[in-house]
């Protein structure tokens, strides 16, 4: 065979044909002789700025959840007052909330694992514009309990389906980045939230919360359907799959060619009760039960710091007005902010780095990550963990006792300035290391990354949902300086693992991201 001919072989399981000029497949013997082009097909087809534009656009669809979660605390006391229960009930649909949304993203994750991202992140977000609706119109303390689920139901599953899109577009040297940039503008509803939800609440009152929720439902919604491609790898393949029917965006961001054994053909999961249940198990696996877990115990301090807020400066601080209560909120959103995204570019340098020491280990000038059984995941996500872990640690310490400042000069704000400081630090440092869990996570299951992080959230949203419904009694028995001594034993216990894990990554075959990898 001439070497003219230029045919190609592309690295993937599909069976080869005859090109359109009817030449005949090239022989094992030219393969050896090197008379074939070798070319391994991209990730993604997708340049830089379309996955840029990509993550961003399913950031905001992200972003519904901490939202709709973080604009409700300022308008508890008016909630209270107009549904005529006590703020301790209202504080019950918090944690209603926080179950749900802990459970609706392993059913929804696994629904778009199966039958495509862009279907279920449409479907989910019709979920939550209904759901604002009838908050909007609630008039009973049942319906509004009821309607906070629904709400939650729709508004967290866009978070596991926004990272499954950003697993499908995006390989292991550059998800740390796209992932930093999720959790950041995500966070960002975490900081306006409280600050939109005292300006809405005094203007016109805690129904117009949810009127704005609805509003913003729709802008995201349609943005999704006008712009937003299916994604899922066995759908869209590596992104030249041609798409069709509800998988198809009305604007296509490029023009795909179907290649002749580039990619494979599309096809779906069946999804059954098994493949709903499948992400569940990874609970049980010892590696992943430890990052679950600790990010889990986080989740749950950092939860009962934020919730308790409101709270605790209503009675440091009687003369604060709903709109101000809702600005002592903003050290903690701009900390989750920042914290995503310095823990993105961080994560993406490291890993750099490691992949650097590994080629040069080994005498290579490069490797494909994704038929790599012993690359070290762990150096490269989780060096960082134990400082930011630290760190978190002797920031909630100190929080509780930052409000003894308070108690000689409490009329005055500048008192305020340690407790919403150490706000800050802990959000901060707080969200580094949800990034760099849900990263770890991520990379040890690709194909599964959705369902992956559904079982991330379920078990971060149950057990904050049990520290959210017990920081008022906690209060209310130990005062606000003791409402983390409790648990401040068992977070110091929790960093031991991690730390060991960062430092002496698993080398064992048997071990369970290694199971998982390579990507």
């Amino acid at each position: 065979m001439a070497t003219s001919n230029k045919t190609q072989i592309w690295a993937t399981s599909t069976p080869c044909t005859s090109d359109s000029e009817g030449s005949k497949l090239p022989s094992p013997e030219d393969v050896e002789l090197g008379q074939v082009r070798h070319e391994t097909p991209p990730y993604h087809v997708f340049s830089k700025r379309q996955k840029w534009f990509i993550v961003c656009l399913v950031s905001l669809a992200g972003s519904f959840s901490p939202l709709s979660s973080n604009i409700y605390f300022p308008a508890i006391d008016s909630i209270s007052s107009e549904l005529g229960v006590s703020q301790s009930d209202v504080a019950l649909t918090i944690m209603v909330f926080m179950i749900v949304q802990g459970i609706a993203p392993s059913i929804f994750g696994a629904i778009s694992d199966a039958k495509g991202r862009r279907i279920t992140f449409i479907t989910v977000l019709v979920i939550y514009m209904g759901a604002n609706i009838g908050l909007a119109f609630t008039s009973s303390f049942p319906m509004l309990m009821a309607l906070r689920g629904v709400q939650a139901a729709g508004s967290s599953a866009t978070i596991s389906i926004s990272v499954g899109v950003i697993s499908d577009i995006s390989s292991a040297n550059e998800r740390g980045g796209f992932m930093g940039t999720n959790a950041g503008m995500r966070m960002v509803g975490q900081a306006i939230g409280p600050v939109l939800g005292g300006l809405l609440n005094s203007a016109w009152g805690f129904r117009s919360i949810f009127w704005f929720l609805f509003s913003f439902g729709v802008v995201a919604s349609l943005l999704l359907v006008i712009f937003l491609p299916e994604t899922q790898r066995e759908i869209a393949g590596n992104g030249s799959n041609p798409l069709s029917g509800l998988h198809k965006p009305i604007v296509a961001l490029t023009k795909t060619a179907k290649v002749p054994g580039a990619v494979p053909t599309p096809k779906t999961r069946p999804l059954n009760l098994k493949n709903v249940l499948k992400p569940l198990t990874h609970v049980f696996k010892k590696d992943i039960f430890v990052l679950l877990s600790w990010g889990a115990v986080v989740y749950t301090l950092w939860s009962m710091v934020t919730s308790s807020t409101a709270t605790v400066l209503l009675k440091a601080f009687p003369r604060l007005t709903q709109w101000q209560i809702g600005l002592c909120f903003l050290p903690n959103g701009i900390g989750c902010v920042l914290g995503s995204i310095s823990t993105g570019r961080l994560l993406d340098k490291t890993f750099k780095r490691v992949e650097a020491e590994y080629c040069e280990q080994r005498g290579m000038d490069s490797i494909d990550i994704k038929k790599t059984m012993d690359f070290p995941f762990e150096r490269a996500r989780l060096p960082l963990m134990p400082y930011f872990s630290f760190v978190f640690i002797v920031a909630l310490a100190l929080y509780g006792p930052s409000y003894d400042l308070n108690d000689l000069r409490r009329e005055y704000a500048p008192n305020l300035i340690a407790s919403l400081g150490l706000q800050f630090i802990i959000a901060f440092t707080a969200t580094a290391i949800f990034n760099i869990n849900s990263t770890m996570l991520i990379d040890s299951f690709p194909d599964g990354a959705a369902g992956a992080t559904a079982t991330n959230n379920l078990c971060r949203c149950l057990l904050g949902a049990a520290g959210v419904s017990v920081i008022q009694p906690l209060m209310d028995a130990v005062g606000k300086n003791g409402k983390v001594t409790p648990v401040i034993l068992h977070t110091k216990l929790n960093i031991l693992p991690i730390g060991l894990k960062a430092t002496y990554p698993m080398q064992s075959p048997d071990s369970d991201v290694a199971k998982n990898v390579p990507i």
